[in-house]
């Protein structure tokens, strides 16, 4: 069927005024996006990437499309959720604005191909792009909050799980490991969900030990292994490059081996003995200080780690420690766990 003339223009019309809508939504997402990678993260290679992107979007720009603009009589500017108008941290302002771009680059890719035949390709490929800049932004994103976290939380099972956790992360903790050995799946999840989301509005890392699954099923930041456990290179198989995969060591031969296998962090420990690691003889400061010699990626000391022996520990060459019954078990775990931090920060301002 062949369309009149008029319809045909109208329709072509119709079309520049949604490319062109989509081509100005894509471009703000992006330089949002580009500004937190230049200022935020000092980092020059995201940064320029987004600024590739955004170039190659504008060159799609077009006069025509301009020229069919009509703000006024655009029925959707008076249109807001109220999920647009608040922002609770710097992951949910990137990933709202992520989602913005994706959903725009797709409206181009397909009414571009009313446009030009290979407008549809090309923002096809943009798209992609796109997928691989979110993922590797999270991805350093984690690491680089990895990198500036100095205590470990380890959960163990309590009543109060969730207002101690709170409290935690109320005094300054950045990074969450849960750790339930003995519950079933159906409350690990629901206990998960709830902590990740918790870990996530204070701006915290969250880790699901052991189980890559579970990890997977509530969007964890990553999984903490084992020796006996599933090898590392599978984890990251299944997790993919932009998540984290730590390793409990006990002796050097165990943390080369986290290390070559490609974790982005282990444990080193049980430094004093502890109820948490039954049957597993106690490493002693000797060992934290061999890894403080010889771990080219971060590392916490771990095992029986109180207030009364952190000094120790610090003073063998840790510079990070992970807990579990001194902050669990403590009467105030947001003073405690000021108490830790002030301790590794003030190291780290010594050296």
């Amino acid at each position: 069927m062949v369309e009149p003339y008029s319809q045909t223009e109208e329709i072509q019309h119709v079309v520049y005024r949604i490319l062109d809508a989509n081509l100005d939504r894509a471009r703000e997402g992006l330089r949002i996006i580009e500004e937190w990678c230049r200022f935020g993260l000092n980092n020059a290679q995201l940064t320029l990437e987004c600024k590739h992107l955004r170039q190659d979007v504008a060159s799609w720009h077009t006069a025509q499309m301009r020229a069919a603009r009509d703000t006024m009589g655009d029925a959707g500017t008076e249109l807001s959720h109220p999920q647009e108008e608040q922002r609770t941290n710097i992951k949910s302002l990137l990933q709202a604005n992520f989602g913005r771009v994706q959903e725009a680059m797709r409206v181009l890719e397909e009414y571009g191909k009313l446009s030009h035949p290979n407008m549809g390709k090309a923002f096809k490929q943009m798209r992609y792009r796109v997928y691989t800049l979110e993922s590797t932004l999270l991805g350093y994103q984690r690491h680089q909050l990895l990198l500036r976290s100095r205590l470990y939380l380890v959960t163990s099972q309590s009543e109060s799980l969730l207002s101690t956790v709170e409290a935690a992360l109320k005094g300054g903790l950045t990074l969450l490991q849960y750790r339930d050995k003995i519950g079933d799946d159906t409350v690990r999840l629901e206990q998960a969900m709830k902590l990740r989301q918790l870990c996530h509005s204070y701006g915290a890392l969250f880790i699901m030990n052991d189980r890559v699954d579970l990890a997977l099923a509530v969007d964890a930041d990553g999984v903490h292994l084992g020796q006996q456990d599933m090898p590392i290179a599978i984890a990251r198989q299944l997790l993919g490059p932009q998540r984290l995969i730590g390793r409990s060591t006990t002796n050097s031969k165990e943390m080369q081996g986290a290390i070559t296998d490609g974790a982005d962090y282990i444990g080193v420990g049980p430094v004093y003995e502890t109820p948490t690691k039954v049957g597993k003889a106690a490493t002693g400061v000797e060992y934290v200080s061999y890894a403080a010699k010889n771990s080219p990626i971060p590392w916490f000391a771990i095992g029986g780690i109180d207030p009364n022996n952190i000094n120790e520990v610090i003073d063998a060459g840790a510079e990070r420690v992970a807990v579990v019954r001194s902050l669990m078990e403590a009467e105030q775990p947001t003073l405690v766990t000021q108490y830790f931090l002030s301790q590794l920060y003030r190291v780290k301002a010594n050296v």
